[in-house]
């Protein structure tokens, strides 16, 4: 089975995440992670106007860009996103928003999903983006998978990371290191959710 990752990452946070979900994806044998991003909608000139922005462009520029088929084609999807204002991306909500036909045809129901977002504060919005980000995936059909608080770095996190899913806290210039505790609680997830995945198969 596939488990299509796909995120978009302004300053490689998420793309960090998404490595780190995939991470967990493999410790489910039959199950292949698939990284995709989404395109970008800042311009480009804004883009090579700073070097953060650039950044985090050129270390995620071998991703290929997420295509239909790979959502009809993975069996589990996982969303990744930075949060804007308490809620999802532009970018990747215009994906979703893309998906139209597939959920004409019911292509995305009964497969498992999970979200896993960056924010610049503590309460930068984690828990209502992900909330918020349920919505159109229930529309869509998805089943949707947290992080149970077997997952003992839920107690002991000082940065990201809920029920709803992980989250890492990348500071206010997006500098800070994903620590130990958000690192396990996308491992956590990305196993989930394969796991999830297979059995919904089944």
């Amino acid at each position: 089975m596939k488990a299509l990752i796909v995120y978009y990452s302004t300053y490689g946070n998420v793309y960090q995440m998404a490595n780190l979900v995939a991470e967990g994806v493999r410790q489910v044998p039959g199950v292949e992670p698939v990284l995709r991003r989404v395109r970008d909608l800042v311009p480009d000139s804004v883009i090579e106007s700073r070097e953060d922005l650039k950044r985090g462009r050129d270390m995620q520029k071998d991703v290929p860009f997420v295509t239909k088929d790979d959502f009809r084609q993975a069996g589990a999807i996982f969303f990744g996103t930075p949060t804007r204002f308490g809620n999802v991306s532009a970018q990747l909500k215009n994906q979703i928003d893309q998906l139209t036909e597939l959920w004409l045809k019911g292509e995305l129901e009964g497969k498992a999903a999970g979200i896993f977002v960056s924010t610049g504060s503590l309460h930068g919005g984690q828990e209502t983006t992900i909330l918020t980000l349920m919505v159109p995936l229930i529309h869509l059909g998805f089943i949707l998978v947290g992080v149970p608080y077997s997952t003992q770095a839920l107690f002991t996190t000082k940065g990201g990371g809920s029920p709803y899913g992980p989250g890492h806290v990348a500071g206010p210039d997006g500098q800070r290191a994903i620590d130990d505790d958000e690192k396990a609680i996308c491992i956590a997830l990305g196993k989930r959710v394969a796991e999830v995945g297979l059995k919904l198969q089944r």
